[in-house]
């Protein structure tokens, strides 16, 4: 009697294998032992999963072709290299792009998050602005995203999963095309994106193993490979965690102030009211790695007739003295339902020149993506929008179907 023939287990449905997109080499490495990957090859096949996945840019394992065709074939029976969906992407008129993504499901009860990134160009660099949470909690009163609540945090693979995105979009991966519209930067050794920005959804610092995590990962030099110069850490003043920051990622720090006393910041940033402007101050002065080099970058919306006099200008730069920084001056981005106007441009620049005069580079930032809420502090997820738009549908539906 012969023995039939083995044939090979179709693969699991995609909804129920885990992708490695987002993966720390550990993480690979526990992959590749649930695969059957003996420990003596393990640091070789790591190193090959990580090139292909990080540097390649690999979606399909068939596109691995130093890896052994049996193991190709047990990989793809176990897991995908599957991205967020793009659920809609919107270009401005100016180049910015941005991408509504919903995340894998992470058990059988999610449906997959939804957040937002959006892609910054420039003449010779990009910057992507990446989100840390579904959601905030902050409640900054100018911001649009603060207006949805938190849902939960990004694990370091989701956040590192919108890098992906972006450089698939974009063609940033190498033998890659870019796209065609002239909107986005080439040339030989133009990277498209750049630079790593955490500002959009949500407080960093309040998800900081995974944005550690996904610092890391971004700034792996034998796979996405971004200079942690590059990486810029955005926080409301989380005060106990600015020095981790520092020390434990190495990214440049970003400080969202928009005000110089407790009393206005308190209204404009309610986290104030917890860690106020002098112990955040005090933190920014110890930062790690903090020189005339490595400036903090300290953030200031310009709000008419609430932050934006002269008084307040010649305030930030007492604030600021003994403190390696540069201050980016950000006009207010209007979203609906907002009770506050951007100043006006001649007031701007007043308060520009009275800091640049003593001795702070005081760039005002160009509004990028306005016409897609893009820009700074309009992020807000499409989710709640687009679920009250099925519920209409349905609604709708049903009212038919009972004519």
């Amino acid at each position: 009697m012969t023995a039939a023939p083995e044939t090979a287990a179709p693969p699991a449905p995609a909804a129920a294998r885990v992708s490695l997109v987002g993966m720390s080499r550990a993480e690979l490495g526990d992959a590749l032992a649930a695969a059957g990957v003996p420990a003596r090859e393990m640091k070789m096949r790591v190193a090959q999963l990580f090139q292909w996945i990080y540097f390649h840019g690999a979606t399909d394992f068939s596109q691995m072709l130093n890896v052994a065709k049996a193991l190709r074939g047990k990989l793809a029976e176990l897991y995908t290299l599957d991205r967020p969906a793009i659920v809609a992407e919107q270009i401005s008129a100016d180049g910015t792009r941005k991408w509504l993504l919903r995340m894998n499901p992470t058990g059988p009860l999610d449906k997959g998050a939804e957040i937002e990134c959006v892609y910054i160009p420039e003449s010779y660099r990009g910057t992507l602005c990446v989100s840390s949470q579904v959601g905030c909690t902050l409640n900054c009163s100018f911001c649009h995203t603060g207006t949805q609540k938190l849902v939960r945090n990004l694990t370091h693979r989701e956040i590192v999963a919108q890098l992906m995105v972006a450089r698939d979009r974009l063609g940033d991966f190498p033998g890659r095309e870019r796209p065609t519209d002239g909107l986005v930067p080439s040339g030989e050794g133009v990277r498209a994106v750049s630079n790593i920005v955490f500002m959009g959804m949500g407080e960093p610092l309040y998800n900081f193993d995974a944005v550690r995590e996904a610092i890391a990962l971004m700034s792996d030099g034998d796979g996405l490979s971004l200079s942690k110069r590059r990486i810029t850490v955005s926080t409301a003043g989380v005060v106990p965690d600015i020095g981790r920051l520092g020390a434990e990622c190495g990214a440049m720090l970003a400080i969202s102030l928009h005000a110089t006393n407790d009393r206005l910041r308190d209204e404009l940033v309610p986290l104030n009211k917890r860690y106020p402007i002098a112990e955040l101050m005090q933190a920014c002065r110890d930062y790690p790695g903090a020189s005339n080099a490595r400036r903090i970058t300290f953030e200031y919306v310009m709000l008419k007739g609430v932050n934006d006099t002269p008084a307040e200008a010649k305030a930030l730069v007492r604030l600021l003295k003994g403190v390696p920084a540069k201050i980016n001056l950000i006009p207010f981005n209007p979203w609906p339902g907002t009770k506050y106007e951007c100043s006006d441009w001649a007031t701007i620049e007043r308060f520009s020149d009275i800091v640049f005069d003593a001795g702070y580079a005081s760039p005002v930032r160009t509004p990028r993506g306005r016409d897609i809420l893009a820009a700074c502090g309009q992020l807000k997820s499409e989710t709640e929008k687009l679920r009250a738009r099925a519920r209409l549908m349905l609604e709708q539906q049903l009212a038919l179907g009972a004519d």
